[in-house]
Order: structure tokens, then C-alpha cells, then sequence
């Protein structure tokens, strides 16, 4: 069965719903992927735009190819997220109706062994979403040092002994290359204690997605993604964004909370009178998990949590959301 067979997009209707397509709208899909959350848009689109954006050129030729017949209402870009700013003005698109971001790895970099996401097949130590630029895991674990391999792991994979399997993959990298996913994988399991194991997860997980998350810098390009989000979109907007771990979506909410409640940013003991405070960005916050329904027919949703907010008429204000100042971005 193809990847595209495969394939399942996550929190689609709520998704599609709650970003309230308008036919004549102008929409974003910053992690474009296969496309299923894109080619529901495009369907309800009739003379509007969707911008679907991937920083993997395989994920761009093959939903071009499957989409190919929304061709005149569709504009595929090889690119980063966070540098939609610049994307958009490349298009001269100045504002757009709604911004869709399903972050993380998807399904078919999951399942190409040779992308090196996962410790399930032997393959080269890669991880990197855009194959064309940046340092390979492989590279990146040959050079890091101890302190930051472990702080890696700690922050980005919550991993308990990450001091540990930083210390292991030092010991070995002086004596053999590690190259391979299996490597990585039978290392960390040879240094976890087996008592402690979590016996409903492999030992290398947490590890992995942290060196991923290091080697694609996705945490901080969500930031900048998210700030580039409250400046483009349209009064009545809808952001929506797809998390699948707590490091994701605590950047989210924290995000959206700042700009929808400016007020709480304030120490509450100052008295200040109402009008003091900027006007909120965001309102109609919304959190939605996946029901038990789609669970069962998708295991990778389990972890799923889509936020949706809708953008104000107050101008944008990047000191009000506490976010990370973008790079070369309108204001």
C-alpha cells in the first residue's frame, strides 16, 4: 500500500470547520504534507487562493501531482513555515482569511526508512524534514557536546536519563561512527535501565523526537510562525494549529492566552484602569482533541490537539503575545 494510501489527515472536519472557509478566501497551509487538510479547502474554495507550504520537496511534487486538478486556485511553495512573511510577499499577498499549521513529522517521512525518523527500520541517522540544507542527525551527534546532547534530550524529549544516553553515545562516538537509526536505538535500549522502562513505548522514543526536534529547530520556527500568523491574517481570521506533544502545543496556548488576555500579562496587584491594556489579538479560543472514534482508526491521533483562535481587528503588537521578534517580517 502507497504512503498516499496510507495516509491519514488528523482532526480533519474540526479542522476544516473551524476555519470557516469563505469561496473567495485566501488561505495557508504551512505544512502542506499530502495535502488532506489542503484539498478539503480547495474544495470549498471557488475564486480563492490556497498556499500550501512544505520545506520537503517530495511532499510538494507529490500532493502538486495529486492535487494537480485545483492547479488554477493553487500555489505550492518549497519552503519554511516561519518564513511565511516573506513567502507571501514574494506572492504579494498582503493578508489572508485563515492559516492552517499541523505541526511535527508526518506519516510518510514516518514510513520512509531512508528518512531516518524512526527507530522501527535500520537506516541512515538523517531526521532532517528538508533534505536539501542543515546538518544530518548523524552529523549533529558527532559534534554536539555532552552537556548539550543532554540537554537535548531533557528539554525536547522530557527524557529522565538523558544525562545517561548522552554519556553512552560519547563513549561509543569515540570508538565507532553512530550512522544508523538501529545503532542509535540498541544504544539508548542497552542504557536505559529495563526496569524502568515504560513498556508501552520503546526506550529510544523520547530520544528520538528530541534530536529531531533539534535537528529541524522546530520549536523555534514555531514561534516564528506563530507571530507571523497574528500579522498576516485578516480581521475574522482563523488560525488553527495541529500539535502532537506538550513542548508543541504549551508554546501554542501560551502564545494565543498572551494575545487573547493582554490584561494578565500585568503584575494584578497595579491598579490600572481598563483602557491601559493593548486590545486582545485573539478571541474564540478553542482546544479540541480527536474523538475516540477517529483514535481507533488513526493510533497517531492519540496525541493530537488542534487550537483555533480568531484574529481581532487591533493591530498586531508583537510585544503583547511575549513571541520570539521575527526576521525581516512586515509589521
Amino acid at each position: 500500500m502507497s504512503n498516499e494510501a496510507k495516509h491519514i489527515s488528523v482532526l480533519l472536519n474540526e479542522c476544516i470547520e473551524n476555519l470557516n472557509i469563505k469561496p473567495d478566501g485566501i488561505y495557508v497551509d504551512g505544512t502542506l504534507g499530502l495535502g488532506g487538510h489542503s484539498e478539503q479547502i480547495l474544495k470549498r474554495l471557488d475564486t480563492g487562493r490556497l498556499i500550501g507550504i512544505d520545506r520537503d520537496e517530495s511532499a510538494i511534487r507529490r500532493t502538486g501531482e495529486r492535487l494537480a486538478k485545483y492547479a488554477d486556485k493553487m500555489t505550492l511553495v518549497h519552503g519554511n513555515f516561519c518564513d511565511v512573511s516573506q513567502i507571501l510577499d514574494e506572492l504579494g499577498v498582503d493578508a489572508v482569511d485563515g492559516m492552517l499549521f499541523d505541526l511535527g513529522v508526518s506519516s510518510p517521512q514516518l514510513d520512509e526508512a531512508e528518512r531516518g525518523f524512526s527507530y522501527m527500520n535500520d537506516a541512515p541517522l538523517d531526521m532532517r524534514m528538508d533534505t536539501t540544507c542543515g546538518l544530518t542527525a548523524a552529523q549533529w551527534l558527532a559534534q554536539a557536546s555532552e552537556p548539550d546532547i543532554a540537554r537535548v534530550l531533557r528539554d525536547y524529549g522530557e527524557e529522565r536519563f538523558a544525562a545517561k544516553i548522552a554519556r553512552a553515545i560519547c563513549r561509543t562516538r569515540e570508538e565507532t561512527p553512530i550512522e544508523r537509526t538501529a545503532q542509535l536505538a540498541e544504544l539508548i535500549a542497552r542504557t536505559v535501565p529495563k526496569n524502568k522502562n515504560d513498556s508501552a513505548q520503546h526506550p529510544a522514543t523520547r530520544s528520538f523526537q528530541a534530536i529531531r526536534i533539534q535537528v529541524n529547530g522546530e520549536l523555534d520556527e514555531l514561534k516564528r510562525a506563530l507571530s507571523a500568523a497574528g500579522s498576516l491574517l485578516a480581521p475574522d481570521g482563523v488560525l488553527a494549529v495541529i500539535s502532537f506533544h506538550s513542548l508543541e502545543d504549551r508554546i501554542v496556548k501560551r502564545f494565543l492566552d498572551a494575545g487573547a488576555h493582554p490584561d494578565k500579562a500585568v503584575d494584578s496587584r497595579i491598579a490600572l484602569p481598563a483602557d491601559a491594556f493593548a486590545p486582545a489579538l485573539w478571541t474564540d479560543l478553542r482546544r479540541i482533541k480527536p474523538s475516540v472514534e477517529e483514535c481507533e482508526a488513526n493510533p497517531r491521533a492519540r496525541s493530537a490537539v488542534l487550537r483555533t483562535a480568531q484574529r481581532t481587528e487591533a493591530l498586531w503588537s508583537e510585544s503583547v503575545t511575549d513571541a520570539d521578534k521575527r526576521k525581516g517580517g512586515r509589521r
